[in-house]
């Protein structure tokens, strides 16, 4: 009975993040004539590197198991906001685009791997990620007609992103010893050269 609730999992979660991918990839910016919720609910959803990523982090959190199922997707939009505020005051953070990349990277890879640190180890890795994702959107929202509820909407936006992942990661955890989300896994780890190559051209 529960091999076939697992099963019915798969396609509502596939279906609910074929509808959450953007139709245009990497978008970081904001108009100034954009801002609020509604901004800020959508713009996680624009850019694919943001989306693999946090998709990512629910996946690997469902893979480990245990409190890190909650921990993770809980933590990353925590620090992602203390990122956000790093930006709005206008402090330096170089390349962000390649951590931005790497993050992909590194969580495919993880994932691919069925690494389970110690939880301390696994949000140490993702808050280091976090801020640079928490960052790019800082530095956009003082040009948000109303920042705290732009903020709001994209840290809701993530969380969403967020169970997507999860959900996904717990259909897929136990059919043929998990493989498949590793085999998933590895696919977004690979997914992250494709944003990791332009970025290091574009700082030469």
């Amino acid at each position: 009975m529960r091999r076939n609730s697992a099963a019915g999992l798969v396609p509502a979660a596939v279906g609910i993040c074929i509808w959450l991918l953007p139709n245009t990839a990497g978008a970081h910016i904001v108009n100034a004539t954009q801002g609020g919720f509604g901004s800020g609910f959508t713009h996680p959803l624009t850019g694919a590197d943001h989306v693999l990523a946090m998709f990512a982090v629910g996946l690997w959190g469902a893979q480990m198991g245990g409190r890190p199922v909650w921990t993770l997707p809980v933590t990353f939009p925590l620090i992602m906001v203390a990122g956000g505020l790093a930006g709005m005051l206008g402090f330096e953070l170089p390349a962000v685009e390649i951590g931005i990349a790497l993050s992909i990277v590194a969580f495919g890879s993880v994932i691919a791997l069925a690494w389970r640190p110690a939880e301390l180890v696994a949000l140490v890795l993702i808050s280091v990620f976090a801020v640079c994702h928490g960052y790019a959107h800082g530095v956009e929202l003082p040009h948000a007609a109303d920042p705290a509820d732009y903020a709001i909407g994209f840290v809701l936006a993530t969380g969403m992103i967020h169970l997507c992942g999860i959900g996904v990661g717990l259909a897929l955890n136990k059919p043929v010893g998990g493989r498949l989300a590793r085999a998933l896994g590895g696919l977004i780890g690979i997914s992250g050269l494709y944003f990791l190559v332009p970025s290091i051209v574009a700082i030469r």
